[in-house]
């Protein structure tokens, strides 16, 4: 399960919340609407449980950005809005 960040919108740094269900590979990356990605959290194998990433857009423009989680065969999206 992928929670939307807090505090969405952000300046400049955001977290981002996320539980998987079994250890498997877990990638959370951060793309622009371009689909362009522009900051991986998390590329590993984790085990069960819930995390946090902090994720900061201090290099990155104001705009909307997706969160994508994959985790296994689960993944979902969220949308960030960055505000200068």
């Amino acid at each position: 399960m992928l929670a939307q960040n807090y505090p969405n919108p952000f300046n400049p740094t955001t977290t981002i919340h996320f539980s998987i269900a079994q250890q498997s590979p877990v990638s959370l990356e951060v793309f622009n609407t371009l689909g362009q990605r522009v900051a991986t959290l998390v590329d590993e194998e984790r085990p069960p449980g819930t995390y946090s990433e902090r994720f900061d857009g201090t290099r990155l423009a104001s705009g909307v950005y997706i969160c994508r989680l994959k985790a296994g065969n689960f993944t979902a999206a969220q949308k960030m809005v960055l505000l200068r």
